[in-house]
């Protein structure tokens, strides 16, 4: 529970983490691109007395505590990257009581509220009972493939005891993984001239159909499970007047089920081969994959009773479940409890009008002080 102290702490320091957050919400930082903000990031915490802070080779900023290199690890992390493009700074709109910026809440704020509280541990000289990784991990969004959260993993493995990866919802949790295959799929035909080559086959009319197959395939019915398919993004042709000789999509598939994964790679492999058999030129690329979880319920159990504690206590409501794709993914899939928690609310989430309410800031930093208290 939250001592007189901590609480303190949590009124005290707001200021100081809505600077951090609007200098942090401007900085770009793509799946892949987010060099930026590993900069500033480096730089923030070394300037508040921060050791043992270092860049790994997928660019997540590791600040280490109390780790002899041999002992049980916790980890704490949230990512730095966002869903948008943009490679010049993102823009901020400052209100009163609202700031405004693509990515704020998804997953700035949330990162600033990890990295605030665990500087109070380190201003009071605090250690704690075993080693404490705090993270700020690249490549959770979308095709980064959650290439920070799978190198933490694989450079720490079995020392990791348990991860907690920190986003929005403050009352949220998600135990459950939802997994995914995403692919690039590329049609290609021998195309033409419109008009003196009429009747040549259409790559962009083959894709169109694959399309409509795609979309006739029966999800596995499974209970308390869900799965999902979607096409979202296609191109090709080169012109009005041209017979498309190459068109492409991205296309992917997801489910919180091992098995209906399973079976909707089948669905899929289907689909592809029987579009090959047209005699059509068919590329399937896959440009990432998320694993489902694997641990047993008796695994991640203490871990979820922590976090709900923590909810009831410092927000008074209820925990609630539910099943979704995050840096807690990999970590499952390898045995590892491990459990992403809310912390400031999702407004307009993965949208330009994203926007944090900042009254949402002091409940963020007591959950997530009282959740790093249990470490120390």
């Amino acid at each position: 529970m939250l001592n007189e102290k901590m609480e303190a702490y949590a009124s005290e320091c707001l200021e100081d983490l809505k600077k951090l957050i609007r200098e942090l919400a401007v900085i770009p930082a793509p799946s892949h691109h987010e060099d930026l903000r590993v900069e500033y990031l480096t730089r923030f915490l070394k300037a508040q007395g921060a050791e043992n802070v270092h860049v790994d080779e997928a660019k997540n900023v590791i600040w280490s505590i109390n780790d002899t290199g041999d002992n049980d690890l916790a980890v704490m992390m949230a990512h730095t990257d966002v869903v948008f493009p943009d490679m010049t700074p993102l823009p901020l709109f400052t209100e009163e009581e609202v700031y405004r910026c693509p990515g704020i809440t998804d997953d700035v704020s949330p990162l600033c509220v990890l990295l605030t509280s665990a500087l109070y541990f380190l201003k009071n000289g605090l250690q704690p009972k075993q080693g404490l990784l705090i993270v700020a991990n690249s490549c959770e969004e979308g095709l980064g493939n959650l290439k920070g959260s799978r190198c933490i993993v694989d450079t720490y493995g079995d020392r990791i005891k348990e991860l907690i990866t920190v986003e929005s919802t403050p009352n949220r949790l998600t135990s459950r993984a939802v997994g995914s295959h995403r692919y690039k799929i590329t049609v290609e035909t021998e195309g033409g001239h419109s008009y003196s080559k009429f009747g040549n086959r259409n790559a962009i009319r083959y894709l169109a159909s694959m399309i409509e197959t795609f979309y006739a395939i029966k999800v596995p019915d499974k209970p308390d499970t869900k799965t999902t398919y979607n096409v979202g993004q296609i191109s090709g042709g080169t012109s009005v007047n041209t017979i498309a000789q190459k068109a492409e999509m991205l296309f992917e598939y997801r489910s919180d089920a091992i098995e209906c994964l399973s079976k909707m790679k089948a669905s899929f492999d289907a689909v592809i081969e029987a579009y090959r058999t047209m005699g059509i030129k068919v590329g399937v690329e896959l440009l990432g994959e998320r694993p489902c979880g694997n641990i047993a319920p008796e695994k991640e159990r203490p871990l979820e009773e922590k976090l709900e504690q923590a909810i009831r206590e410092t927000l008074g409501v209820e925990p609630i479940y539910r099943s979704g794709s995050t840096d807690a993914n990999y970590p499952l899939s390898k045995g590892i409890p491990a459990i992403c928690m809310g912390s400031v609310g999702a407004n307009g989430c993965h949208t330009r009008e994203e926007f944090l309410v900042l009254k949402d800031l002091l409940p963020a930093m007591r959950i997530v002080l009282d959740v790093m208290a249990t470490y120390y």
